[in-house]
């Protein structure tokens, strides 16, 4: 049965109804790919052409590692993981038998010191008289001699007696020479200082104060406010200086190590600006900072067991170059980081007229601290019982040799 005009006009209706629906379709899909694409394009243009992203950063900071300066055991820990210490708090006490028998050691020496250097002006003293002495005994023997030079051809005394005062004369100079020798000698170990300026008095004294110094270093200090972190140091254990009893992390001395693949790196300068989020914090969170500087090297550099690729089968592998972001203190503040967890990180490259590398070294200073100043001051505190001790061992030096019965000698 053929179908009627009605049905075939119907049909092809039907027919031109879907092809303007394809075409209206179609005609909608491509321009959404239109906008999209100049989407895409906008944002590449006016965003990501100039913002180079990475999420291979991770947070790195200072970690100072407390070690005594003096070799002993722990007696004490005062602080503990993950506790907050201001600078300057005790951490450890150690043990101080050790250190206070040396203290009294030194402290002996010193005095003993004292009385040798003060016997030694007494000796120069001694030698000197001596030297008058045979200064006189040489002067009566000439005087001898002289009396006795014409009296020879009178016969009222003899050749063997005159050539006798002769003799006398002769020992006499030379024990005046020998005197003189010992008084020269007795003076070089005095001349231009006095008992309290004496190099041996000055190294009894420096090796005093350094015993002083070892019992205050028996108080392992804080250099610096942060937290503690790894403690290792157990009560008992002897440590000896420079290993590590605990580590201390200052978390307000943190940056961002973000390690950009070298192809990535052609625009961007030190100084520019950073924009970066914490996965701890999530992306509300925004930090703000800067480009400080570029890493002498790819991460491959710097390795333990870095690679030989003139050796074998070599395949080209894209490398990063660790760089180093500044963070807003500010912001660290109110959402603090800690080492290790990752960051994803923004570098604004529109501007790119500065420089990749520094062109002047630093001279001042990002790190410092001064307990060990505040130690060495306490340290000076003993200098009135140094010059107590030598004055009181070289007054008893005196006392000894003004004996009665050797003035009366």
């Amino acid at each position: 049965m053929e179908p009627n005009e009605t049905e075939v006009r119907e049909f092809n209706e039907t027919v031109k109804k879907k092809k303007r629906q394809q075409l209206l379709l179609f005609k909608i899909f491509f321009m959404a790919c239109v906008l999209v694409g100049i989407g895409w394009f906008c944002i590449w243009f006016f965003y990501s052409r100039i913002h180079v992203f990475t999420d291979d950063a991770y947070v790195h900071g200072n970690v100072i590692h407390i070690t005594p300066q003096v070799q002993s055991g722990v007696q004490a820990i005062f602080a503990d993981e993950p506790d907050l210490v201001q600078r300057g708090e005790r951490l450890v006490q150690l043990n101080t038998t050790k250190l206070e028998l040396e203290y009294d050691l030194a402290k002996d020496r010193l005095a003993a010191v004292s009385r040798q250097v003060a016997e030694y002006f007494y000796t120069a003293k001694v030698r000197r008289a001596e030297l008058l002495v045979q200064e006189a005994v040489l002067e009566q023997a000439l005087l001898d001699l002289k009396h006795r030079e014409g009296l020879v051809a009178t016969g009222a005394i003899s050749v063997e007696e005159f050539e006798q005062y002769q003799t006398n004369v002769l020992v006499a100079r030379a024990r005046m020479a020998a005197a003189q020798q010992q008084a020269e000698l007795a003076d070089v170990l005095i001349e231009g200082v006095s008992v309290e300026t004496h190099p041996i008095v000055l190294d009894a004294a420096t090796a005093f104060k350094q015993a002083y110094l070892n019992l205050i270093y028996s108080k392992v200090l804080a250099p610096n406010t942060g937290f503690i972190a790894q403690r290792v140091a157990q009560v008992g254990d002897i440590f000896i200086p420079g290993q590590t009893m605990m580590d201390l992390v200052p978390l307000d001395q943190i940056w961002i190590e973000a390690n950009y693949k070298e192809t990535q790196l052609k625009r961007i300068r030190i100084g520019q600006p950073v924009t970066f989020t914490a996965d701890m914090h999530g992306c509300t969170v925004k930090y703000h900072g800067t480009v400080l500087g570029f890493k002498a090297g790819s991460g491959i550099a710097f390795a333990l067991l870095p690679p030989e690729n003139a050796s074998g089968n070599w395949i080209k592998i894209v490398q990063r170059v660790p760089i180093r972001l500044s963070i807003d203190p500010e912001e660290l503040k109110q959402h603090p980081l800690f080492l290790g967890v990752s960051i994803r990180v923004r570098v604004d490259t529109s501007d790119d007229s500065g420089c990749m590398l520094a062109q002047a070294p630093t001279d001042t200073k990002l790190y410092s601290t001064d307990i060990y100043n505040t130690q060495y001051r306490e340290m000076n505190e003993i200098q009135p019982l140094i010059d107590s001790i030598i004055r009181e061992n070289s007054r008893a030096t005196d006392e000894v040799i003004h004996l009665p019965h050797l003035r009366e000698s």
